[in-house]
C-alpha cells in the first residue's frame, strides 16, 4: 500500500511571497505549466488576460513588485487540491487595490489561477 503524499501547499510561503518585495518567491509557487486568467476592468470575462507558464506569469509579476505599493494576504484556505486567497494593495498615494484570487494545485504548486481585481477609482 502507497502512503505517499503530495507535497502541501505552503500557505505561510505565499504570504512571505505575496507580501515580500520581489516576485521570486512569489513565481517559485507556479508550476512551470500554470496559467493565470486575470478579470478586472480591462480584461473582462468574455476576454480575460491570459497568462501561460512560468515566463508570463514572471513578467506580471516582475512589473507588480516593480511598483512602490504594498501588499497583504488578507487570507487563505486550503482544501485539498483547491486553494483561495484575498489580497489587498495600497499605493503610497493612498489608491488601493483588492485581488480575490481560486487556484487549482498540484503537488503543492500553482496549476491554475483565476485572479478577479478591482481598484479605487
Amino acid at each position: 500500500m502507497d502512503t505517499t503524499t503530495a507535497p502541501a501547499f505552503d500557505t505561510e510561503a505565499l504570504r512571505r511571497g505575496i507580501e515580500g518585495r520581489t516576485a521570486a518567491d512569489l513565481l517559485s509557487l507556479y508550476a512551470d505549466d500554470a496559467e493565470i486568467r486575470v478579470v478586472d476592468r480591462s480584461t473582462q470575462p468574455s476576454s480575460p488576460k491570459v497568462l501561460r507558464g512560468h515566463d508570463e506569469i514572471a513578467a506580471m509579476l516582475d512589473d507588480v513588485y516593480a511598483r512602490d505599493m504594498t501588499h497583504r494576504l488578507e487570507e487563505c484556505v486550503v482544501q485539498g487540491d483547491r486553494a483561495a486567497y484575498s489580497e489587498s494593495c495600497e499605493y503610497p498615494d493612498g489608491v488601493r487595490v483588492l485581488a480575490e484570487s481560486m487556484m487549482t494545485l498540484r503537488d503543492g504548486k500553482i496549476t491554475e489561477q483565476t485572479m478577479i481585481q478591482a481598484w479605487d477609482e
